[in-house]
């Protein structure tokens, strides 16, 4: 009978991907402050275009952008999603994935998209693992590696306010007791908060901390693509909730965003910004992924529209009075890109052209044609916003056959300056720093700018 209905998911997922139509724009013209909306194009069949992961052969490795070097700060991990340093230069790795869903909220489209996910790397079981990599001597490889925490449940950020490492599970956040240079903690979870959980269509939750450590800001995806299973489940999804750690008391400080993932805070504002996936199904050239300031109490769309005010006819009943408020993004990173990570080059010894900006993972696509996504960009600030196009700093995650060999998730900057990448189909920590034989010359704002117009020019 499994052998029946899989041959089956099989047959749709091949009827789909040939009724899937194709991109009418390049990703760059869906990027940026001010990028192409066109109108959606529904079909019976979504487009389904995924790549099957593979992970990398012996001696491959993603490209880098010309005047940097790339090597493998850890390898040999177990789905790491996340990364987060600690003061003293150890990095934190969150090896994690879906947690198991309660009986009776699958159903046929969630079992197929399932084997979609599967396929593209994401149907792993959850190593439930934060652990611990250590450069003790600093030539940009972990002799270190180790079990920091474990027993968690699905746990993806981090965030450390003086003596308490706190964890956003999939279901709550937790705190630990931390003693700097410890390699393993073994006491017990304090249950800080609960978060919703159940279903968990986007069961991330990205997890930072006020500059005084006085408020903790999670980011909750929605639990479904476009509020299909009712807003009865939708209580606190989609959104940022702010916790005062002291009490546990919580409250949404942000709605509308479908799955916030990356949250960082900008060094010139101040302001929470975040990286945020828009949702499927409507063509290969709309909505766009995005980043965005985040206003307090601000309500960016979803479920009703997107990109401000751009009314996703599919959801009933339909809301006008939600739609009117609805915040437009700050940047958009192209459609269906799947952009995760997001980390400010605060701290980062890249050269001045990688200095004031963000970096940002992408996962990469599976409901467009071409793909998308699937590499690691800088998006150049000026006064604390967004300037100029993105620079490509990571590529090559697929292969010339067109598999997936690895997929960015995190991003953060190491103490040392370089550049962390979480990959979670290739199974490593990926560093990239100076070139050591240009460390007189590392990548100048010129040579980021040319790089910028190059990518802007990719499909």
């Amino acid at each position: 009978m499994i052998r029946v209905h899989t041959a089956a998911a099989l047959a749709a997922l091949t009827l789909a991907a040939a009724c899937g139509r194709p991109a009418q724009l390049q990703v760059a013209e869906v990027t940026g402050p001010n990028p192409k909306i066109v109108e959606p194009r529904s079909s019976l069949f979504p487009t389904v275009n995924t790549a099957d992961a593979t992970g990398w052969g012996e001696g491959q490795a993603p490209r880098v952008i010309a005047g940097l070097q790339l090597n493998a700060f850890a390898a040999g991990l177990d789905h790491p999603r996340w990364v987060y340093v600690l003061p003293n230069g150890d990095v934190l790795v969150a090896e994690s994935n879906k947690p198991p869903k309660p009986e009776g909220s699958g159903g046929i489209k969630a079992w197929v998209q399932g084997l979609v996910m599967k396929s593209a790397g994401a149907g792993v079981p959850s190593a439930n693992r934060i652990t611990l990599l250590r450069d003790a001597d600093g030539d940009g490889v972990a002799e270190v590696k180790t079990p920091f925490l474990t027993g968690l449940f699905s746990p993806f950020g981090m965030a450390l306010v003086g003596d308490t490492l706190y964890v956003a599970n999939a279901d709550a956040v937790v705190a630990f007791p931390y003693e700097e240079g410890a390699t393993r903690i073994t006491a017990k979870p304090r249950k800080v908060a609960a978060l919703p959980a159940g279903r968990n269509h986007h069961w991330t939750k990205s997890l930072v901390a006020s500059a005084d450590g006085s408020r903790l800001y999670v980011g909750v995806g929605s639990n479904s693509n476009i509020a299909e299973n009712g807003l009865d489940e939708e209580v606190d999804r989609a959104a940022i909730l702010e916790i005062d750690p002291a009490s546990g008391k919580s409250r949404v400080y942000a709605s509308g965003l479908r799955n916030p993932v990356g949250l960082a805070w900008n060094p010139e504002t101040g302001q929470l910004w975040t990286s945020v996936n828009e949702r499927d199904e409507i063509g290969s050239d709309v909505p766009p992924d995005y980043m965005t300031s985040v206003q307090p109490g601000g309500f960016y769309g979803w479920p009703w529209s997107y990109w401000g005010k751009h009314v996703d006819a599919r959801v009933e009943p339909a809301r006008p009075d939600m739609v009117a408020k609805a915040i437009t993004p700050d940047y958009a990173l192209g459609p269906h890109t799947a952009s995760l990570g997001l980390s400010f080059a605060t701290g980062a010894r890249l050269g001045d052209g990688l200095a004031n900006g963000a970096f940002v993972g992408q996962h990469g696509s599976w409901n467009r044609k071409p793909r998308s996504g699937y590499k690691v960009i800088f998006v150049p600030f000026a006064g604390g916003k967004p300037a100029g196009m993105p620079i490509d700093i990571l590529t090559g995650f697929l292969s010339a056959d067109d598999k997936a060999l690895g997929r960015p998730v995190g991003v953060t900057i190491a103490k040392d300056g370089s550049l962390l990448v979480a990959d979670d189909v290739g199974n490593r920590i990926w560093r990239v720093s100076n070139r050591r034989a240009m460390a007189e010359r590392p990548i100048s704002l010129g040579d980021a700018a040319k790089a910028g117009q190059a990518a802007s020019r990719e499909p």
